[in-house]
């Protein structure tokens, strides 16, 4: 969970009251903010946030405002506004489609920076980047003092040796690739461009550079200090929704200690959004059971105990009818997908010491579902084969499942914002996993005899996620004389022993040798396959010796599917 530091002092201002200073009253405050105060030290608070969920949070304005609510010193929403359009124009260069393609701005007028203001702004960038931001690879947030700026901004880019600049806080001029080898931050964060030909760049009308996304700032245009008045934001990043997010999250806790917010235009020449307008405060609607949320918390609130306490966590609410509430969700929590994470919120500003502890009324006795016995037995029998059990990610990618295995992608569950390219989908078969596992052991002695049973994702339209998750068994033989018998040897040991009988059909499969594969078949039923892989195969994988294997989908075999 996310530690932040915050100044005590600008906290209070922030919030409006005097906070305790005693460290067990500090945090029966906190706990209506999920936080608990680690250790004050001078005029700074450690504050572990026990929500990884709630990116407004981590911020000492998220803070305030959510305080504020708790304390009853302000009711319900706080509605945020964008004043006017600055008539500030974003330009996005076409290239940077396939480099960093999102970007989104705001500006902030009339900010009341002071030095603990700054301090606490630099924290904010710094732990938003680190985290939300996943090292900065999802997203990376500039911040710039507006009256140096002459509009419109190009978000452009440029050669590694093209383009000269200060890096913020520097003295000396470096190229784009000089600030990769050489600058602190340039060695922390350059992976993330290291491969490509192009450079993401941002400069305005005249231009001056603004900075280097999502490396560093230029020391000219891209230096926030005391006593600036009108911010400009900038966030860059892979994902559309995330950059929007993380804009959202600055501009409001700029917001408020400043007057007015003004919206950019960003012109993009792909994808369908040709014009977009930043930031964005659009809040939900939502509807809520009264009988619902005291069911979930096992309490007996009224219907008006129920909006006050949503009152307090920030939501607009009122009664719709004699067991429905409808609340508005503010902008910044974009967190609540779900009406128990409504309840969630009632239980913590109601006081979860509140709710009076009872034991369940059914007794219940815990057992090893069918699924844990079958694969027990499974697993029983191979370790009885002579087989070792590994275990691996559930994670992969693309590359490891078909193009490493000689095969043609497949439509397979892909993450969204995954946090690395070599996991980012799912996998959906596991000889995959076991070929990785057998290319980082090749200095171990042969032969190796292994075998994996865990979950495959699959997508299915059928069911309500739209993915099936079945539990299969792979296993794999390396050694300089394996071979097709040997393994079908254990598979007929196999089937003996679980009590099943099978058929096997030659095939043809892209990752094995013809004549040397088939399918597996139980009741009539394709369960699974069998084959010796083919040279290109081990090669990818950086193998010398022959390997053998099968998979088979136990959910099939043990006719649960």
């Amino acid at each position: 969970m996310p530690t932040i530091i915050v100044l005590f002092n600008d906290l209070q201002r922030l919030v409006g009251i005097q906070l305790p200073q005693d460290l067990d009253d500090l945090n029966e405050i906190f706990s209506f903010v999920k936080g608990e105060v680690e250790s004050i030290d001078g005029d700074e608070l450690s504050i572990e946030i026990k929500d990884g969920n709630r990116p407004d949070l981590w911020t000492v304005e998220g803070l305030a405002r959510e305080l504020r609510g708790a304390l009853r010193i302000e009711d319900g929403l706080k509605e945020y506004a964008i004043e006017a359009y600055s008539g500030v124009e974003i330009l996005v260069d076409s290239r940077l489609k396939n480099i960093r393609p999102y970007i989104a701005c705001s500006i902030i007028t009339n900010v009341k920076l002071n030095s603990e203001a700054v301090r606490e702004l630099m924290r904010l960038q710094s732990k938003l980047d680190l985290t939300y931001g996943r090292k900065r690879t999802r997203t990376s947030i500039g911040l710039y003092n507006y009256d140096l700026i002459t509009p419109p901004i190009r978000y452009s880019v440029a050669k590694p040796d093209e383009i000269s600049f200060v890096p913020l806080g520097g003295v000396k001029e470096l190229s784009l690739k000089e600030i990769i080898n050489i600058h602190p931050k340039g060695l922390e964060y350059g992976y993330i461009l290291r491969e490509k030909k192009h450079w993401p760049i941002l400069l305005d009308a005249k231009n001056k550079i603004l900075s280097f996304p999502p490396i560093i700032n230029s020391n000219d245009l891209g230096r926030i200090s005391e006593g600036e008045r009108d911010i400009f934001v900038e966030v860059t990043g892979m994902g559309y929704q995330t950059v929007l997010n993380t804009l959202m999250i600055v501009t409001l806790s700029l917001a408020d200690r400043g007057e007015k917010i003004l919206s950019t235009r960003i012109h993009y020449s792909y994808d369908d959004r040709t014009q977009d307008e930043t930031p964005r405060f659009k809040t939900n609607n939502m509807m809520l059971n009264v009988s619902y949320v005291n069911q979930i918390l096992g309490l007996n609130l009224n219907i008006q105990s129920i909006i006050e306490l949503l009152k307090k966590a920030r939501y607009d609410a009122y009664q719709t009818d004699r067991d429905t509430i409808t609340l508005t969700i503010p902008c910044y929590r974009f967190d609540v997908m779900h009406p128990i994470d409504i309840v969630e919120d009632i239980a913590i500003k109601y006081g979860y010491n509140n709710i009076e502890p009872r034991w369940p009324q059914l007794n219940t006795f815990g057992s090893l579902s069918n699924l844990n016995v079958e694969s027990n037995l499974a697993r029983e029998v191979m370790v009885g084969l002579g087989f070792q059990e590994v275990l691996n990610f559930s994670m992969s990618n693309k590359s490891k499942l078909y193009k490493k295995m000689n095969l043609k992608d497949r439509n397979v569950v892909e993450i969204s914002n995954p946090m690395t390219l070599n996991y980012n989908c799912l996998r959906d078969w596991l000889i995959p996993s076991l070929m990785e596992f057998l290319s980082k052991n090749s200095s171990v002695e042969y032969p190796q005899r292994i075998f994996e049973i865990d979950s495959c994702y699959l997508l299915d339209k059928t069911k309500p996620t739209g993915v099936r998750e079945g539990t299969n068994l792979a296993c794999v033989c390396i050694h300089s004389k394996a071979n097709f018998s040997e393994m079908k040897t254990v598979l007929d040991a196999f089937f003996l022993n679980i009590g099943k009988t099978y058929d096997l059909r030659e095939a043809i499969f892209g990752c094995f040798i013809d004549g040397r594969a088939g399918t597996i078949l139980v009741d009539k039923v394709n369960v699974g396959f069998i084959g010796e892989l083919i040279p290109e195969v081990l090669e990818e994988w950086k193998l010398e010796n022959p390997v053998i294997g099968f998979e088979i989908d136990l959910d099939k075999v043990f006719g649960k599917y």
